[in-house]
């Protein structure tokens, strides 16, 4: 979720609506109360939204994950055929396959936990804003109701409007949507080419050995069975 959806999210919950009347001075307090719940219910569906990518991103996530591990066990399959049938050429390319996906599958698994955590803390994020609405809801029905006893007791009575600019203007200050993030990449030095290159035959070296001793272990077990 976005930093700035987070910190919008936690100025409402933890927010006060009398401190909101407080701060719009001249403002009509029932308007800035009724548009503060209007601001919730925007960030509820803000949030609602955000959940909703986030629940299609696991998805897709555990899709993956478990077409990988399907392929990886049916290559597991083809291994064992290609070695008992003498081609080691075909066995190599199936380890390869192989080795490729177990580096795909932890990024995936995690990939798949950082959704979940999301998810669970965008659900939390919607029932702290429902509940925060219901209070502010409650508020504005005191509020009402104090204001009609305080009519009825004085005989009525009209005050001074403020002019809609300036409603705007102090709402706009008691609501601050603003959010500014500082963030800065540094910059990176290439590596040598020349070291570049040793290291990428290096893994290259590597990746050959690792074909070639999974190849062996097949070689051993099917030779032991």
């Amino acid at each position: 979720m976005r930093e700035g959806l987070v910190g919008r999210v936690k100025r409402l919950v933890s927010g006060s609506v009398n401190s909101v009347v407080d701060a719009v001075e001249a403002a009509a307090p029932e308007t800035v109360m009724k548009e503060a719940l209007r601001e919730v219910d925007a960030a509820i569906d803000e949030v609602r939204h955000e959940l909703g990518k986030t629940a299609a991103d696991k998805h897709h996530a555990a899709k993956r994950l478990a077409a990988s591990s399907g392929k990886h066990n049916d290559l597991a399959e083809k291994i064992e055929f290609a070695v008992s049938e003498g081609r080691d050429d075909l066995a190599q390319a199936a380890i390869a396959r192989q080795l490729d996906l177990e580096a795909q599958m932890p990024v995936l698994e995690g990939a798949l936990r950082d959704f979940s955590e999301q998810e669970a803390e965008l659900e939390a994020y919607i029932a702290a804003l429902t509940a925060r609405k219901r209070e502010m809801e409650e508020d504005l029905d005191q509020f009402v109701a104090a204001q009609k006893e305080a009519a009825a007791s004085s005989g009525g009575g009209a005050g001074v409007a403020a002019s809609p600019e300036d409603k705007a203007t102090k709402a706009d200050r008691a609501f601050n949507r603003v959010l500014k993030n500082a963030s800065g990449v540094s910059g990176t030095t290439p590596a040598d080419r020349d070291t570049a290159q040793k290291l990428e035959e290096l893994s290259r070296i590597e990746r050959e050995n690792r074909i070639k001793e999974r190849l062996a272990k097949v070689k051993a077990i099917q030779k032991d069975s």
